[in-house]
């Protein structure tokens, strides 16, 4: 059962990349596609963006209707607002009527996308009729070894992201590709990773995939996850991966959650996973952003699997024999 059926609030995704890396064509792919799909998207500025003057009905408003169904929102003032604008279009709360199934924001080049994706956890009314849905980073390959090497954004827009597009792909070697692909493994291990070329992808990939809550894929690929990750590169932005098949014990867990997020929430960037918790027959699902975190029982167990704790950490300056040996003492006794 996909996340549009049992969950009835708004999909929002989130795009990312640092300054040239191909958003304005991925954006723009979406605006002007035949897909079917009823899209709000949100961007920062309507002249930063490019979009074609002729695909906006009424460029001086905040909300444009599209040709082909979208609606895009230009950012000039706080983002709550444009997003509770959007919703009482859609209700049809006021003069304006919007009918939109899922969001697209467009963060700026520059951006860190945490605290965007923190606004669908603090905010209730946000909360109540919107979903994170997943976090799309799109990563130029001829030149995110510079960006990645130079400053912390480009770290924290991969270390964020649910879905990594390595745009670009056609102007570097198969050499160059493979390693570039090991370094963003390594900073980030758990999020899905596709080729592209002019942004090009099936919008079916990165838009209500779910990716956020884990809700279409709670078992992380063990194979995915354990790759070698060699590389040449100190990043200091890491993933960590644990996986222990003994149950673990509810209040170590809980001791051991809230001390590691007082000491290293502001450096965690991303983490989720799944555990099995002794004397709870189902899954428990575990997910957040720095400080703020959920957490909800999910299926139970299936009779044909071995249940088993899997917990993805996506950080910085994080260490790993700090987090295993923390982990380890969750296990119950």
């Amino acid at each position: 059962m996909s996340i549009q059926q049992t969950d009835p609030r708004i999909p929002v995704t989130v795009l990312t990349g640092f300054l040239g890396a191909g958003k304005t064509t991925l954006l723009n792919h979406v605006l002007t596609a035949e897909h079917g799909e009823k899209i709000a998207v949100i961007v920062n500025e309507f002249g930063e963006v490019g979009i074609d003057n002729q695909l906006v009905v009424g460029a001086d408003e905040e909300i444009f209707e599209m040709n082909n169904g979208c609606i895009c929102c230009t950012v000039r003032g706080d983002l709550i607002r444009i997003l509770n604008q959007l919703r009482d279009a859609k209700l049809g709360n006021g003069d304006r009527k919007a009918d939109f199934e899922r969001v697209l924001i467009e963060t700026t080049g520059l951006a860190d996308p945490g605290p965007v994706a923190q606004t669908f956890f603090v905010d209730p009314e946000i909360a109540d009729f919107y979903k994170l849905d997943a976090i799309v980073t799109v990563v130029d390959a001829k030149h995110v070894e510079q960006h990645l090497d130079d400053g912390h954004e480009a770290q924290e827009q991969v270390a964020f992201a649910d879905v990594l597009l390595l745009n670009k792909t056609d102007l570097v070697s198969e050499d160059e590709l493979q390693k570039l692909e090991r370094r963003l493994r390594t900073m980030n291990s758990a999020a899905k990773l596709y080729h592209t070329q002019q942004s090009k992808i099936d919008i079916n990939q990165i838009l209500g995939i779910g990716a956020f809550d884990l809700e279409k894929k709670l078992e992380i690929e063990p194979g995915f996850l354990e790759e070698e990750h060699d590389h040449e590169h100190d990043d200091e932005v890491t993933s960590i991966f644990f996986r222990e098949t003994r149950p673990l014990d509810l209040k170590k867990v809980e001791r051991f959650l809230n001390e590691w997020l007082v000491d290293h929430g502001v450096d965690t960037f991303r983490y989720k996973g799944v555990f099995n918790i002794k004397g709870v027959k189902k899954r428990v699902v575990f997910q957040g952003i720095h400080m703020l975190f959920s957490s909800y029982p999910d299926r139970d167990w299936r009779p044909d699997e071995v249940p088993t704790s899997e917990f993805v950490v996506i950080g910085r300056n994080l260490d790993e024999n700090w987090f295993h040996e923390q982990f380890a003492g969750c296990v119950a006794t």
